[in-house]
């Protein structure tokens, strides 16, 4: 249908999407990739060698890696092939090599784009190996997600990983003002205004150029869109966060790791932004309960209280108020004293265990409740510690091979400078009981 239009010179009179409009015709017109397009950014020397080498574009949307390949088809002479992983499979994959097999036999080059090619699977990403060793296509990937994690290793050792960055607000002004320069007209926002739909964009150029036009398109004649209603018109582009991908553990890491600095307004922020993103609630809150067993321990024992209280919480209340609880929660683990004792202990002890196997519990603590293990001795000699002064007997519980142990370590922090002094008192009574 597209081809009737454009055989009947009608195509060219319809507007395209004010992105496709401002697409970069040149490599030094993108825009907020300078440590890859600058003077010596790793772009700029690969074109200079007139080489570049099968290469994965790794960033989020809207950052122009697209446009960047597209563009450098045109630098290096390849003709430019661009598929996406989401709507091919093997058939396709077949053909699109098979056509670069031809091109080359008439000395032209291939460069294949392959968006999200993360989305290939492992045997899918394998296929691309011998016809980049080969040289019939100088491959192009580009995803969203961490390479590392999402592809092959074998397809990760035959590629260089370039990283696109999040554009910054200054990147996204630039392209306000050259979409202001091609509608020969200015946004009809005021200055505070002109600043939030900056933010709004998130670091991707195409989403700020559309904002850009549904703004001209609702504006009035005359008007001139506060913040408020900017974000009323708008109506609040979510936020680039994908809770299955990496994203989620970005967010999560960053809340545990301010949790664990004793950063509460950190904290706070980083929950926010997983609450925005449509992070599930209880995954946050079962997180909350791990750093409250994890990094606060017996230097505060009501943290994990009211950890478990808030997930609790939000199961009953659910949104939003159950996610007041998780915030609340989030606060007290983040402002508790820390210590990672048991945990350190618990690692040692399971690392001791493994290491020396089934070894026999003394006899003394073990039961009898046969003659037969009466006779072996099973019990003989142990004293009931709540008979004993300060009840405490002070015996020995360590099979006879290892002996005594010293595992947990208690902080001097919080509660646990109460355990210390327990645990150096009864070391002292065991000492004066045992000689």
């Amino acid at each position: 249908m597209s081809d009737l239009f454009s055989a009947a010179g009608l195509e060219k009179d319809v507007p395209g999407p004010l992105a496709d409009r401002l697409r970069p015709r040149r490599l030094d017109e993108v825009a907020g990739q300078e440590h890859l397009l600058g003077p010596e950014g790793a772009l700029t020397r690969l074109v200079a060698a007139g080489s570049l080498g099968s290469l994965i574009f790794w960033g989020p949307p809207g950052t122009g890696k697209t446009t960047v390949a597209r563009l450098l088809a045109n630098e290096t002479k390849l003709a430019f092939v661009q598929i996406s992983a989401i709507f091919s499979g093997v058939a396709e994959l077949k053909k699109v090599f098979e056509e670069a097999r031809a091109r080359r036999r008439l000395g032209q080059g291939s460069l294949l784009f392959v968006d999200e090619i993360h989305r290939f699977n492992r045997a899918q990403q394998d296929s691309f190996l011998p016809v980049m060793e080969d040289g019939t296509v100088t491959l192009i990937g580009a995803t969203t997600e961490n390479p590392s994690f999402e592809l092959n290793a074998a397809l990760l050792s035959r590629a260089r990983v370039l990283v696109f960055h999040a554009l910054s607000e200054e990147a996204i002004e630039k392209l306000l003002a050259r979409a202001e320069a091609i509608e020969g007209r200015p946004l009809p926002l005021d200055e505070e205004a002109r600043i939030t739909l900056r933010r709004m964009a998130d670091g991707d150029g195409r989403a700020a150029l559309t904002l850009a036009e549904e703004v001209w398109r609702a504006a009035r004649e005359g008007e001139i869109f506060s913040p408020a209603t900017l974000v009323q018109v708008a109506q609040r582009r979510a936020p680039i966060y994908d809770k299955a991908q990496e994203g989620h553990y970005n967010l999560i890491s960053a809340l545990h790791k301010a949790v664990r600095g004793s950063d509460p307004n950190a904290a706070l922020y980083y929950l926010a932004r997983m609450f925005e993103g449509g992070e599930d609630r209880l995954f946050i809150a079962r997180r909350v309960v791990r750093m409250a067993v994890e990094d606060i321990g017996l230097a505060d024992p009501q943290a994990l209280l009211i950890a478990n209280a808030a997930k609790d919480a939000y199961d009953f209340l659910g949104s939003p108020e159950g996610e007041l609880a998780i915030a609340e929660a989030v606060v007290y683990v983040a402002t508790a004293p820390k210590s990672n004792a048991v945990y350190r202990a618990f690692k040692q002890a399971t690392a001791l265990a493994k290491e020396h196997g089934s070894l026999m519990p003394p006899k003394i603590i073990l039961n009898a409740p046969t003659k037969l293990m009466k006779n072996e001795g099973y019990g003989s000699g142990y004293r009931y510690d709540h008979d004993e002064p300060d009840a405490f007997s002070g015996q020995d519980y360590w099979p006879e091979i290892l002996g005594p142990q010293t595992i947990y370590e208690p902080t001097s922090r919080g509660f646990e400078r109460e355990i210390n002094k327990r645990l150096d008192y009864w070391a002292r009574l065991r000492k004066e009981r045992n000689g």
